[in-house]
């Protein structure tokens, strides 16, 4: 955050530092809404009448959280990628869904709800604005990607704790790791083990590169949570306080 406020200080005490911040700005702000019109246009939004189960369960979740202003939620079409986002633009908060994810409503509702409420939890951090805040630090090697990365572990615990359900986040990160059709199979204990074994300078550039960190740490994270709350901040797996968030 110094970094930051200091680049951006020294940018507005020179013209042209005004002038490559505003060009930079609006570059990122055009680009952004872009994105946002094209989410909006093509994309399907949760109502009391579309999707109305999962509608719901993200106005509970947002009242859980203490989440005012609850964010407009769309699925969109994703050829078969297994993601979703929460974004901001104009002062208000989105969830996009992609629709393989989506289609965990049917059988994996659980993992679902744990996955919306890891993306609302990113609200609830203000994340976004943050990002935006210290986007100087992202020019910086490997400082703007470390940040991503907590911000990441942070939500993860975050709706643990909310949902109150561990083994439903653990499965939807290995949902995201190998898919709906063969994550009850994987041995999540050897899943981890294989990977602490990966070691090498590509190994370690790649994670340094990454916004998120890799799906098996974060599975052991929440199944460390689950073990040993105290170090969370928390007296037991009923996790009855919020743990401190990035």
């Amino acid at each position: 955050m110094l970094f930051s406020i200091t680049v951006y200080f020294g940018l507005v005490i020179s013209l042209i530092g005004i002038f490559y911040l505003a060009i930079g700005l609006g570059i990122t702000f055009f680009l952004h809404g872009l994105m946002i019109g094209h989410i909006r246009s093509n994309g399907v939004k949760l109502t009391e009448h579309q999707f109305p189960a999962v509608h719901r369960k993200v106005r509970e979740l947002c009242a859980q959280m203490d989440i005012r202003q609850v964010p407009d939620v769309f699925v969109l079409q994703s050829d078969g990628i297994l993601n979703a986002f929460a974004s901001r633009f104009f002062g208000r908060n989105f969830i996009v869904l992609y629709s393989n994810l989506f289609e965990m409503a049917d059988t994996e509702e659980d993992e679902l709800t744990y996955v919306i409420a890891h993306e609302l939890a990113h609200i609830k951090r203000n994340h976004m604005t943050k990002s935006l805040l210290l986007l100087p630090a992202q020019w910086m090697p490997f400082l703007g990607k470390a940040y991503s990365r907590a911000c990441e572990y942070t939500c993860d615990r975050m709706a643990a704790a909310y949902t109150g359900n561990v083994p439903a986040a653990v499965s939807a990160l290995t949902i995201l790791a190998i898919g709906r059709t063969m994550y009850a199979k994987v041995n999540v204990a050897e899943y981890i083990a294989e990977s602490r074994k990966e070691t090498g300078f590509f190994f370690w550039f790649s994670y340094a590169l990454s916004t998120h960190p890799p799906l098996p740490k974060r599975i052991e994270q929440m199944e460390l949570m689950q073990a040993q709350p105290q170090l969370f901040g928390y007296a037991s797996p009923a996790f009855e306080r919020e743990p401190f968030a990035s």
